[in-house]
Formats: C-alpha cells, structure tokens, sequence
C-alpha cells in the first residue's frame, strides 16, 4: 500500500527526518524494507540524511527500542541479562493497545490516560500506531531512580510489564462499563469477529479479551513503531496526537498528505524525576505475581478429564516432549516463572510424579541464565502439591510459548492445541506406550481375575 513514490516524497521531507532522529536518540533502530523484512539489528539514525539514505534503499518504516543504550552498536544478540543492564540507561513506558476495532482502542487508550492521571503523570504522548491501535508513552525521566532498592533503569522488562499489568487490572471495571455504555456486547463481539462467550469471565464482560496490551508480553530489545514512520499493512503514518483527542481521532487525519510534523512523541524536557513515583510503588507493591498471570491467562484453568488419565496413567518420556517444552528446558534468559508455571502443569499433566518433577525443575534452574530463587520454585511446587493436575497453556495464547520465543513449531504442532496434546499423541504413537499399554491391562486383568 506503500508506493515508492510516497514513501520517497514523505521520507524526503525535512521535518519527519528530524522527527525520527530526534525519536532515535539513544535508542536502538531496526528499519524495515517491505516484504524484506528487517535489516541488520542493531542499527542507529544519527543524521536527517541517514532516514533519507534509508529510504533511497527501500525503507518503509523504522522501528525503535523502548529502552535507552549508552551505545547500542554494542549491542550482541545472545547477550546476558546483566550484560544488558551494563549498557542500557533507561527505558520508556510504552503501553502498546491493538484491536481489530479502533473505536475500542480510542476508548480504552482514553482510560488508561486517565488512569495516569490518577496516579500524577502528566508527562505522557499518545500518537495513533499507524493501523488498529495506540501507543502512549511516559519517559523515562519522569521515573524514580530505585525502586524496591533496585536502579530502575535495571527493571526492565518486569517493570513495564508490572505496570501495565496493573493499570489493566485497576481500569477493568471502568473500562467495561464505558464500552458497555457506547456499544451492545453483541455488536462488540461482531466487530472483533469474537463469540460472546469468549468476551466473558466468570459472566461478566472482560475488555481486555477485546483489547490488547502487548506491553505485558515485552522481552529485551523489544521495538515499537516510531512516530512519522509509515504502516506498511495501511499506508498510514504512525502520528502522535493531542491526548484530548483521542475520542474524536479520525484516522484519515494519518494520511501522509495530511499529516503536519507539529507534536512529539515522549517529551523529555516536560518530565521531572520522581513523577510517576507514585505508580511504581503501587505497581511493585500491590501487583502480584498473580496479578500478571490473571491478565495473561484467564481462562486457560481448565481441569483435564479423569478420562484423558486413564488413557495415558504413566510418566511420558522427555522425548516425546513437544519442541516449546524442549527448548525452554536448555535455560532462559528471560520468562523463567512463567515457564515453571508451565512446566509444573505440564509435567503433572503427563503423569510425572511429585519428586520426578522436583528433581527436573531444580535441573532446569541450574541452566537459566539467572536462576530463580529456590524458594520461588518450592512455593510453586507446594502451591501444586496434593491437587489434581491443570493443563499448561495453549498454544496460541500469546502470553506464554510465543511471547516467551519459545515457540518453534515442527510439522506435528499444527494439529494440537496444547503441549499436553503433543506428548500424548506422540507417546500413544510410539512402541513404548504399546508395551506398557500391554503391561497396564496385564495387570488390570490380573486383579479382575483375583476379586
């Protein structure tokens, strides 16, 4: 939808260059080309004629890193977590909402702004994503210097993810009525192309099931896209707005002939230390661990039938593990309580016993990059000792395999929904269930013949 033409016409343009350089300062760039993809990461725009240059190449949009480096040309992929937090100096709140509606984004960005406000923050910019959704952003310079004892600049991504987690959970109930309000939940259901039922937890209207927040899924390095760049699926500009206008945005105003470069995304200079102090102590103090998982994962605590039991009643192998299990299982850099979320449901789920998955998970610890507390680990496993067994999640929600890049799908993945499923199936398929079938129903029928 982007034609050479107007992206050389918009990318020429004086102002949008020195927009995007000025967005690029001490971040990390990755310029798309096309259906190309991305080019080389990590990459920097230091001069208006570097966006131009990019262009001439084919450029169609340019992304950028939440967080702030000291250089990010040093940046080296596989880097460690400490490592990172050596060369970052920062990172920017970026709450990143996507719906297949945009109305439903204009309300719940509107919500959110308030919620901001709530909590003191003034300092924050909101610009139209470009496509479906919003980006609104506080800078890092409006951040306290520690939290619970630790460099903010060091919290990163748990603390995005902490905040974003809770302002959802805080503006739930506000949201829902203010959507309920403008809009019948049926028609609600038939513009995001959802049933009704998928909308509802425990009956009532979710909608965080309507809206996305993708800052709650963010590992290192993540990227958004920059203001006055350009969205290849719309071939709208990704524009920054007034805030007070956000009800009323129209996203033809994003067209590239129509655009005018007079707002900014994140302004530093309007921040003071210390102003969303009030946030962080709230986010870190009363957003719970269960906090974030009641975000990502309502819904997914469905118990396996007593029937699916009796079909597989002893331990599946680590190999017929699926390849997201497999992968998790070298070590993590990043998503370490959520995959033990995920590993104990998984491995209770094909019949591991207790001290089995004791054993494994402590063998797991000792390969992440960072391992957990072993009081982290022991207080899940008591949490789950003595109940019956909960599947993992599924495989399309995007809170966990995918979001935690784990997910590396062979040709068997397409056909289940859940990892469970893949063990199962692929045990059943083996020669070594068929023996031990055989040895299950030997001893069935002997205790038959013996009563």
């Amino acid at each position: 939808m982007i034609s050479p033409s107007m992206r050389l016409r918009w990318y020429k343009r004086k102002d949008v260059q020195e927009a995007i350089v000025e967005a690029a300062k001490d971040k990390e760039i990755a310029v798309k080309f096309g259906d190309k993809g991305f080019g080389k990461r990590p990459e920097v725009i230091k001069h208006p004629k570097d966006v131009l240059e990019f262009a001439k190449q084919g450029a169609t949009s340019f992304h950028c890193s939440e967080e702030l480096w000291d250089n990010p040309l040093n940046i080296v992929t596989g880097m460690r977590h400490k490592e990172l937090n050596d060369l970052r100096i920062g990172w920017d709140l970026i709450l990143d909402l996507d719906c297949p509606a945009l109305e439903f984004s204009q309300v719940t960005a509107h919500v959110l702004i308030e919620a901001l406000k709530y909590y003191g923050i003034h300092n924050f910019s909101v610009k139209f994503s470009g496509n479906h959704g919003f980006h609104i952003g506080v800078p890092f310079e409006s951040f306290p210097e520690k939290v619970i004892g630790t460099p903010t600049k060091d919290l990163f991504p748990e603390g995005p993810r902490k905040i974003a987690a809770f302002l959802q959970n805080r503006s739930r109930s506000i949201l829902s009525e203010m959507m309920l309000e403008r809009y019948a939940l049926k028609v609600i259901s038939e513009k995001v192309g959802k049933p009704v039922s998928e909308l509802l937890v425990n009956g009532k209207f979710d909608p965080y099931k309507v809206v996305d927040v993708d800052t709650i899924l963010i590992a290192p390095r993540h990227l958004y896209r920059m203001p006055y760049s350009f969205n290849e699926k719309s071939g709208l500009v990704s524009v920054p707005i007034d805030p007070l206008e956000i009800l009323s945005f129209d996203k033809s105003s994003a067209r590239f002939n129509r655009v005018v470069v007079k707002k900014k995304f994140l302004e530093r200079k309007k921040g003071f230390e210390g102003e969303a102090r009030k946030l962080f102590i709230q986010a870190f103090d009363l957003a719970s661990e269960e906090d974030v998982k009641k975000v990502a994962v309502t819904g997914i605590k469905a118990k396996v039938s007593k029937d699916s039991f009796e079909r597989i009643s002893v331990k599946i192998p680590e190999e017929f593990f699926p390849p997201c299990i497999k992968k998790g299982l070298k070590g993590l850099v990043d998503g370490r309580k959520r995959f033990l979320f995920i590993l104990i449901n998984f491995l209770s789920s094909v019949s591991w016993s207790f001290e089995e998955i004791e054993k494994l998970l402590f063998e797991w610890n000792e390969r992440n990059d960072e391992p957990l507390r072993e009081s982290v680990i022991r207080g899940q496993l008591n949490h789950k000792r003595g109940k019956d067994p909960v599947l993992p999640p599924n495989c399309d929600n995007k809170g966990y395999m995918v979001g935690m890049q784990i997910c590396n799908p062979d040709n068997f993945c397409k056909k289940i929904k859940n990892p469970v499923n893949y063990a199962v199936f692929k045990f059943k398929q083996s020669n070594l269930f068929k023996k031990d079938y055989k040895k299950i129903n030997a001893k069935k029928e002997s205790n038959s013949v013996r009563g």
